[in-house]
């Protein structure tokens, strides 16, 4: 019984550890979740002082769009990271959708700027390849196979 014990003890003091850090890291996504909400209020108050600039509200829409999808993503982590937390394991999905919203963020970044062909065909295809590993992965997921299995 003893021998037993110690031979079982790194594997649940390796997933309490993990446990005590990721909730951790889940309060630190919290205080990020809330600071990018408040910097978006703090943004939309700066795009109606500057209703009369010269740029006109084309620069504070921008802002506020990109922190957006900015707590979104984080959001998004933050899914990913209580899956963990709950299940033990990650979802792919969870993580392509960080990942695609990541991306959305830089493509509307994208819309205010200059950019060569060449990169935007290759953000185009990041992301149909994305949508395509995502499709794969729920037609594929564990949990479909069993729902299958117990028909």
């Amino acid at each position: 019984m003893k021998k037993h014990l110690e031979l079982n003890f790194p594997g649940p003091f390796f997933e309490q550890t993990c446990k005590v850090l990721l909730s951790f890291l889940l309060l630190a996504l919290l205080g990020t979740i809330a600071a990018g909400i408040a910097r978006t209020f703090i943004d939309l108050l700066l795009c109606f002082r500057e209703l009369l600039a010269p740029q006109g509200l084309e620069h504070g829409f921008r802002a506020v769009l990109v922190d957006v999808l900015t707590v979104l993503a984080l959001i998004e982590v933050f899914r990913t990271a209580m899956s963990y937390l709950v299940e033990g394991r990650v979802k792919v999905t969870y993580i392509i959708d960080t990942v695609l919203v990541a991306l959305l963020t830089e493509v509307l970044a994208f819309w205010y700027r200059e950019l060569d062909t060449g990169r935007m065909w290759m953000v185009i295809a990041l992301v149909v390849s994305l949508m395509l590993v995502r499709i794969l992965a729920i037609l594929y997921s564990p949990k479909r196979r069993e729902l299958a299995e117990g028909l």
